[in-house]
């Protein structure tokens, strides 16, 4: 191939958009909050020069012996620390995804010549401050059911996983589900998780102490994988008492005057049966 056009292909071309091969489209649809990783699926021998794009914004450069994240001030702007890559595959990953990450994110390999796009195309659904709160806390009194709902999945074809605390507790896949697989989730939840096949919905039952933790939902295809952390889960102890808050705290009040009426009676009894003692000590003594 004469130098010059292979000059054109590797510098030129990509700068243009233009590329060797038809560019392969997929799309993405994550919640604001999420974290996803976008695949190269390219072994790290075949990546050549590779570079990432943002609507046409330069984002990642690699090469043979370098990796670059947002060397462009537009592109350190928009992502501030939220872009990373995997430094085996040249993977994209954008954590706490935003509104304004929606668009085109494109992966372009430039190898001995030839030039290969992926563009996928992310949509992310915001979601409002009282939703992303609940999201990050929600609180359970034990012996209650609460159910954890991914919202909706739109993208095909994808395996969905749960997790607690980094331990898988359950798999969605085509049309097999699994809850519990290992001894440890068995161990810890003893029948007390459902999954719902057609929603992925999470629902755990009779609520205990030792739930509290992380629950993290992983979403993976082939082309990427969406990481969704729905809830950190805090458990309330309570007294089946049926009363109500103000009652509890009368309660709550009246014993505690209880307990120091009592140590005032205690005190003064003490201190009397010390006075008494001195007094028939001194009488004694003064008979002798």
């Amino acid at each position: 191939m004469n130098s010059a056009v292979l000059w054109t292909l590797v510098n030129v071309l990509p700068l243009l958009g233009v590329s060797g091969v038809g560019a392969d489209e997929e799309s993405v649809f994550v919640k604001e909050g999420d974290s996803v990783t976008l695949y190269t699926n390219i072994e790290a021998n075949q990546q050549g020069k590779m570079r990432w794009y943002f609507n046409d914004i330069q984002i990642a450069k690699i090469t043979v012996d370098q990796r670059e994240i947002c060397s462009e001030d537009e592109c350190k702007e928009r992502f501030r620390d939220r872009l990373k890559l995997d430094h085996q595959t040249g993977s994209l990953i954008i954590t706490n995804t935003r509104n304004t990450d929606t668009g085109d994110f494109r992966r372009k390999v430039i190898n001995t010549g030839s030039v290969s796009d992926k563009i996928f195309n992310v949509s992310v659904h915001g979601v409002s401050a009282a939703e992303r709160d609940q999201m990050k806390r929600k609180s359970v009194k034990e012996g209650e059911s609460i159910t954890l709902d991914p919202g909706v999945v739109k993208n095909p074809n994808v395996v969905k996983m749960w997790y607690f605390n980094d331990i898988p507790i359950a798999e969605i896949t085509g049309d097999q589900c699994k809850v519990c697989t290992d001894d440890e989730c068995k161990e810890r939840f003893r029948d007390r998780l459902k999954l719902d096949h057609q929603t992925g919905s999470l629902t755990i039952m009779n609520i205990r102490n030792t739930d509290s933790g992380d629950y993290k939902l992983e979403i993976t295809s082939s082309s990427f994988s969406i990481s969704r952390i729905l809830t950190v889960l805090t458990v309330n102890a309570v007294l089946d008492s049926g009363l109500s808050p103000a009652a509890v705290a009368g309660i709550v009040t009246v014993v505690v005057l209880l307990i120091a009426a009592a140590a005032a009676v205690f005190l003064y009894l003490k201190a009397r049966r010390k006075i008494e003692y001195y007094i028939e000590h001194w009488i004694h003594t003064e008979q002798s």
